[in-house]
């Protein structure tokens, strides 16, 4: 492994590292402002991660070595353990008492925008430690939908170029530089937040709760500042339209809500991944929300909009839940249990499979079929207009195999240590898809992750880090061909 390489990935770490330890100074100042002891918790942290920071960026300063796929994987991995690590220092030392495990789960949980939680009682949490939980799902948003845009498509990761497949290709840039794209990203990107944020507000949200949301759920998120989540305003119906409209949208590739919001090109809408997940999440809303309102006897209304709130919830990866779904039926468990590996679109901050995926895959599965009938006959793979080259195709279904694989053996890691099938299930396939709650019992929409032991709580780490870096982008640096010169 190249010298300069690693000192490269060390400096820029270090850089992102003193970014965030900047952001630790917000909760502080709150804290201080209410009066809560956990401001110098946050105030220390901050110091101290931004004093090493600075000093390991002034120790590798240098000039960076061209980008090639080896500083790309290099890169990606160490950034997230980095803010993994970093994100769990204020977690660990807080007022709040969590093991190590716990802490690093918790920042895992949100700097990859799962949502999955350990801790209970948070109506009654100091307002700091609730913001940085915010926090970190926000600023992970940004760093994986700049994954999904900027990283992955060159390192062909996931089985596909997501530039290709969005149709954002070297002709169809949304900007024709780098660094103008990027603008536009962050500009959407805040907007939809403060939009969130002033329509949680005026819906009757608190000011503290809607900024905590909003921050949580354009990034898909799922931290809450209520123990209940959106339960906690179960009755009122314009919080969770806006919720769902909101996860929605953020659940749609940025490079298309950047076009169409600084551009208006309302034909980028006809993207194929974007018509696939907005037909799944309709069909599976309907059919839960019906199943609901006949079989519980729940108003039409109220069914509808609780069901399209989950569903989106789910889908999006977003982590809320208003209700206790697994209360309205076995057909309910199914549903949501096979919706919470499905995701949104690739660019966006959701997790999961993601609907490209599946359009590859049908179209796939349609042009073999057809070859078996026409064995000389040529069917290209399409999505949409765009050819899908072979690369592309063996790259979705190698992800597909993993996921599956990872899913299977970490159930196993599960029910080894002790927990049930269903939790171990679903709670591997929530963090592997970046979900947030799971099925049953411990986990379940009403549950959480704090019973769960410490060294569940590491594997359930690992699988939130793997599926977030779309789990090619982890393994390859476990073959030994990757570490050689």
């Amino acid at each position: 492994m190249n010298a300069n390489l690693i000192r490269s990935v060390i400096y820029i770490t270090a850089l992102c590292a003193l970014y965030l330890s900047m952001a630790m100074f917000l909760p502080a100042l709150v804290d201080l402002y209410y009066g809560h002891r956990d401001w110098q918790v946050f105030a220390l942290s901050g110091f101290l991660v931004g004093g090493i920071a600075g000093a390991a960026a002034l120790a590798t300063r240098g000039p960076p070595p061209a980008f090639n796929k080896r500083f790309g994987f290099l890169l990606v991995n160490v950034l997230w353990l980095m803010f993994s690590l970093v994100g769990a220092i204020p977690l660990f030392l807080a007022e709040y008492k969590t093991s190590f495990a716990q802490a690093l789960f918790e920042s895992i949980s949100g700097i990859t925008t799962t949502g999955s939680t350990i801790m209970v009682g948070l109506d009654k949490q100091p307002p700091g430690i609730l913001l940085w939980r915010s926090l970190l799902c926000w600023l992970g948003g940004i760093g994986i939908v700049g994954l999904g845009l900027f990283v992955l498509p060159f390192l062909k990761v996931g089985g596909a170029s997501i530039f290709k497949l969005e149709s954002t290709e070297t002709n169809d840039k949304p900007f024709a530089r780098l660094a103008s794209f990027t603008r536009a990203f962050l500009a959407v990107y805040i907007l939809l937040t403060i939009a969130c944020t002033v329509a949680y507000d005026v819906a009757g949200m608190s000011h503290f709760d809607a900024l905590n949301h909003a921050l949580s759920t354009v990034a898909t998120a799922g931290f809450s500042t209520h123990d209940a989540s959106f339960a906690f305003w179960k009755d009122n119906q314009a919080i969770l339209v806006i919720c769902t409209i909101f996860l929605t949208i953020s659940s749609l590739p940025f490079s298309v809500l950047i076009l169409l919001a600084m551009r208006g090109r309302l034909d980028t809408l006809r993207d194929p991944q974007i018509m696939v997940f907005l037909g799944y999440l309709g069909g599976i809303a309907v059919a839960l929300g019906v199943y609901h309102h006949l079989r519980n006897s729940v108003e039409l209304d109220d069914a509808l909009i609780h069901s399209f709130f989950n569903i989106a919830s789910i889908l999006s990866t977003g982590g809320f839940s208003s209700d206790d779904y697994t209360l309205w039926g076995p057909f309910a468990v199914m549903l949501v249990f096979f919706a919470s590996a499905m995701g949104g679109c690739s660019g966006s901050t959701s997790g999961g499979i993601k609907s490209y995926r599946f359009v590859v895959m049908f179209n796939t599965a349609r042009a073999g079929i057809n070859k078996l009938i026409y064995p000389n006959a040529i069917y290209p793979v399409r999505y949409g207009t765009l050819i899908v080259d072979a690369d592309t195709q063996r790259g979705v279904f190698l992800f597909l195999g993993l996921f599956l694989f990872l899913w299977v053996l970490g159930s196993l890691g599960m029910t080894l240590l002790g927990y049930d099938v269903v939790t171990s299930f679903s709670g591997v396939l929530t963090c592997l898809a970046n979900v947030g709650p799971g099925i049953g019992p411990i986990i379940g929409p009403v549950g959480n992750f704090s019973t769960i032991s410490d060294p569940a709580l590491y594997l359930l780490s690992v699988l939130m880090l793997l599926g977030r870096l779309e789990i090619l982008t982890v393994l390859v640096l476990l073959t030994p061909i990757f570490w050689r010169h």
